[in-house]
């Protein structure tokens, strides 16, 4: 099997990257469609319109405030449909992110990426997830290429509330276990290849920078202030995390938001809630020692994140309610990214075991 690494044509980040954003986007075109919700689009018109005429970039808007659904992009493509383009820069937090690939897929166009919350990882890789009508997980969708461009101003990121960035966190955490699963396992990463050592390092020391920098990272946010510290913190949330998962393969942490997502509570929770407690319930399965998750536990404790199903919002734990999230996790592709201690292939026993051990430490 192949070998593949995958990256963003160029990632540039910086607290001036808004004011120098016409420069990029006219090195892949003249005229773009801006996928954008309308209440960053208040925030930033302006200062995009600026750099934009200063470089002979005409740009058009198209506000995006719903669901990535097929309907919705549908209705996105409709809407693009009145305008002559040959890129798209897809600006906000993760709905607007990934309907702006779905847009750069359908009409292969050219994809540039500008975040303005550190919420997840989208913003680097290929790929976006399309949900049903009751926000069931439909499809996961691929583009041919990664963005051609990532463009992160800091000086943004840290006017975000501290939920956005403490959500991006949450789900950069769990990239260094879950590479070093599926390089272990010979699975496969998210271009069906086998992963690359270079996407497992890179996942290490995003674990590593967040561990240092998260704490004070998140005291700075929404502050507007960018720190050498938090600077850092944004690229291990933003970069690494997302090369390292594309290109290091995930595993059982990131299968079981396929079952989270079917349960009330849970699915009401955001990816990072979601998969941070995915990450321990991996663990316990890795059958890890007590001072790993111990010290880790600690360290969900002061941010804040969910430690079990309690704490993820969800009531009326019995065996019926963790079959209902075993199930689905298993079925989900990363889930085949994992050695389970018996050397066999993980049960939905062994799964509902390692929940239940979550929640009996509590109690």
């Amino acid at each position: 099997m192949n070998l593949v690494f995958g990256s963003p044509g160029r990632y540039i980040q910086g607290t001036q990257v808004l004011a120098q954003a016409g420069t990029f986007l006219a090195h892949c075109g003249r005229k773009a469609v801006v996928v954008i919700d309308s209440h960053v689009l208040g925030l930033i018109r302006s200062r995009l319109d600026d750099t934009c005429a200063q470089a002979d970039v005409e740009l058009h808007y198209i506000t995006f405030d719903g669901e990535i659904t097929a309907d919705g992009i549908a209705g996105l493509r409709n809407a693009a449909a009145a305008f002559d383009f040959d890129m798209v820069l897809a600006v906000g937090g993760g709905k607007c992110i990934d309907a702006g690939k779905a847009l750069a897929h359908s009409s292969g166009r050219a994809l540039i990426t500008m975040p303005t919350v550190a919420s997840n990882d989208a913003p680097t890789s290929k790929n976006y997830v399309v949900y049903d009508a009751h926000h069931q997980l439909s499809e996961v969708g691929h583009l041919l290429a990664s963005p051609r461009y990532v463009l992160v101003d800091t000086g943004l990121i840290a006017q975000a509330p501290r939920q956005f960035l403490l959500a991006g966190i949450a789900d950069a955490l769990t990239k260094k276990f879950e590479a070093e699963q599926c390089f272990n396992s010979a699975g496969v990463n998210m271009f069906g290849a086998r992963p690359a050592l270079s996407g497992l390092v890179l996942a290490r020391e995003c674990y590593q920078v967040i561990r240092q920098h998260a704490e004070a990272g998140l005291a700075l946010a929404g502050s507007g202030q960018v720190t050498p510290a938090f600077d850092q913190l944004i690229e291990a949330v933003l970069l690494m995390s997302g090369l390292g998962f594309e290109s290091g393969g995930l595993s059982i942490a990131h299968a079981m938001t396929r079952g989270l997502s079917k349960i009330p509570g849970a699915r009401q929770q955001v990816h990072g809630w979601q998969v941070a407690y995915g990450l321990l319930v991996q663990l316990v399965l890795e059958d890890r020692d007590a001072e790993l998750m111990g010290d880790l536990l600690g360290f969900y404790q002061r941010l804040g994140l969910p430690r079990n199903l309690a704490e993820l919002g969800v009531t009326g734990i019995d065996d019926a309610l963790l079959m209902q999230v075993a199930e689905p996790t298993l079925k989900a592709p990363h889930a085949r990214n994992f050695v389970s201690v018996s050397g066999g292939p993980l049960t939905c026993n062994e799964l509902i075991g390692a929940m239940r051990a979550l929640e009996d430490r509590f109690h």
